[in-house]
């Protein structure tokens, strides 16, 4: 693809050695008539890299008061408005509406845009910003800018505003890609093959353009065929589907008797899925293994990938099938368990060709093992309003869910006065006030963060047999409650219980609580941290260590070996579990890059 409004390319080296006013003619255009951005940035050069002069601008603006953030955004043309009808587009706008073929919009289009133009100005009072030129830089569709116009028109202000200056430094790192020829081939590459997965979908769902692909359906071994056809593309060894629908690549070290790295992620989906969650650590290290069969080198080790065949639970009510097989945790009792259809998951297994027989010849044994790293999208907003493109996870959070129910009086709304009440229904909400307040307690703050903070959620409530007319004598709810350690989880659950015995003795009410499910914290292996720090410092790419509030496949191969996690920026406010999950070919192409250099850096150690 050709430059956008740049005629030739520069180096970091030549950036680095230029004088100041010779650096920031380079980067002219990079931010719409904001030149002070670059200029402040460029005082702490020298730059180590791309990632490192974005993160510096991006420091910059958020450091900035408020009216030149401002006037930053206000700076920005509308799309497909006037500056594009009258020709007084900057090259690089006009480029870029070119590209996402907003200058060839048919009449019906343009009068959409431009009414959607009017109304946001009307709401924000300033532009609608949008990198049109998408999330891998080859423009989004026009349908897709109105939609995206159409929900963040909903947005609070604040909220838009931060969102409009994230939208502009990804327009500025195009730009600089642009001017530095510096394309993410190996993200576009990761990218499209996440977009041919997402071709197949379950059935009731794919006939909606949605993506759900639970365990053993037509859909997901489809997605198991593709995965290890992609494999063997790539010029990995050895693959096989296993006896749980793993799929399972091996390259080969360049001894025998070598150790084998373990690394992968799952496939399957939850309904109505975004594109990214598992699937992006199913890719980088296969990119990163296709270019080592490009370059002929074999490492000291052996690189097992595997494509988790289950993780989500969407189809059984049993998670983490896919590596619980490989730590010994697998219950055959699930077998018999019956899907919403009435099929049994060992007649799902059958009709797969899976030998349930061979599922215990699964675990793995931990001596023959350096670890597991896993790399996968964050499915939370903190890297993406940071401006930070990874984060090497610190420890993936334990958790305790609670099944739960308040029981007081059913009595005339109309007729009980207020303080003669015995409504489990507030009490309920009072608790959730409380489980708010006290999970925001914990952690220390980073920006508009708690790193290593205390989660919890009431995430289902209900009124048996409720009425408008009637208090409510019964209030059913669940509880989940999670922390970075163990020790700060049962502190948190502890507190809260206590506070649910305190709120219904002051109020004359009953409770009963069941436990659901306990799992323990896994705090990442810190060898493994610091060899994805590692990694990330000689990419000169900012580094930023961080909990996960998720669980993942790291957290069952925690049980038997070191592991560690790398998360890559979500776009979309960092969105997951949700078709608007999304991340740029530039942030894949840093963790590609990022676990290529973990590879290099182990295989430095072990010679």
């Amino acid at each position: 693809m050709p430059s956008v409004g740049v005629v030739m390319s520069y180096t970091l080296d030549q950036l680095n050695a230029a004088s100041a006013k010779e650096a920031t003619a380079m980067l002219d255009g990079l931010y719409e008539h904001s030149p002070w951005i670059v200029q402040q940035a460029l005082r702490v050069r020298p730059f180590g890299s791309l990632a490192h002069l974005k993160h510096a601008c991006a420091v910059v603006l958020d450091a900035a008061a408020r009216e030149a953030q401002l006037a930053l955004i206000r700076a920005h043309p509308e799309l497909a408005g006037k500056a594009m009808v009258d020709a007084t587009l900057t090259p690089e706008s006009n480029s870029e509406q070119q590209l996402a073929g907003l200058t060839r919009c048919t009449p019906a289009e343009f009068a959409r845009i431009q009414q959607l133009n009017a109304d946001y100005n009307e709401r924000f009072g300033w532009p609608f910003i949008l990198a049109v030129r998408g999330p891998r830089g080859t423009g989004s569709s026009k349908q897709q800018i109105i939609e995206a116009f159409e929900r963040r028109a909903k947005g609070q202000p604040e909220q838009e505003l931060r969102e409009c200056l994230r939208q502009i430094h990804r327009i500025a790192e195009l730009r600089l890609n642009d001017k530095f020829d510096a394309p993410p081939l190996l993200g576009n590459e990761v990218w499209d093959w996440q977009e041919q997965l997402a071709r197949h979908s379950d059935a009731g769902f794919a006939e909606k353009a949605q993506l759900t692909v639970t365990y053993l359906t037509p859909a997901h071994r489809a997605c198991a065929r593709e995965i290890s056809e992609r494999m063997v593309d790539c010029g990995f060894d050895e693959v096989r589907i296993d006896a749980v629908g793993n799929v399972v690549g091996r390259y080969l070290a360049s001894s025998a008797d070598a150790k084998t790295l373990l690394t992968g992620s799952h496939f399957d989906t939850v309904r109505n899925a975004g594109k990214y969650d598992g699937r992006l650590g199913i890719f980088v290290p296969l990119v990163c293994v296709r270019e080592l069969v490009r370059q002929g080198r074999r490492l000291p080790f052996h690189l097992e990938l595997v494509a988790f065949a289950e993780e989500e639970g969407q189809r059984y009510a049993a998670t983490f099938l896919g590596s619980g097989a490989l730590v010994g945790d697998f219950n055959m009792d699930w077998l018999e368990q019956a899907d919403a259809d009435g099929v049994t998951m060992r007649q799902a297994m059958q009709q797969a060709g899976l030998n349930v027989e061979d599922i215990a010849t699964l675990k793995r044994d931990p001596a023959d093992y350096l670890g597991f790293v896993e790399v996968h999208i964050e499915q939370g907003p903190v890297l993406n309003e940071l401006d930070m493109p990874l984060g090497v996870v610190t420890s993936i959070n334990g958790g305790v869910r609670y099944a739960c129910e308040v029981i007081g009086v059913a009595s005339h709304a109309g007729t009980t006065p207020m303080e003669r009440r015995f409504d489990a229904a507030t009490a309920v909400a009072e608790l959730m006030l409380f489980v708010e307040q006290r999970a925001a307690l914990d952690g220390v703050r980073v920006g508009r963060h708690k790193a290593d903070g205390s989660v919890g959620t009431v995430g289902i409530l209900n009124v048996p047999n409720g009425s408008t007319n009637v208090i409510p004598g019964r209030c059913q709810f669940t509880l989940d409650l999670r922390a970075p350690s163990d020790k700060q989880r049962d502190a948190l659950v502890a507190d809260v219980l206590a506070q649910l015995e305190a709120i219904c003795q002051r109020r004359g009410l009953q409770h009963q609580l069941k436990e659901t499910m306990r799992a323990a914290a896994a705090p990442s292996d810190l060898s493994w941290q610091q060899r994805w720090q590692m990694a990330l410092q000689s990419l000169s790419v900012p580094l930023h260590r961080m909990a996960s509030g998720a669980g993942h496949d790291a957290m069952k191969l925690h049980q038997i070996m070191p592991q560690a996690m790398l998360f890559v920026r979500g776009q979309n406010g960092g969105i997951s579990h949700n078709p608007l999950e999304s991340t740029t070919s530039d942030d894949m192409q840093l963790a590609a890059e990022a676990f290529a250099t973990l590879l290099n850096q182990l295989e430095q150690e072990l010679t």
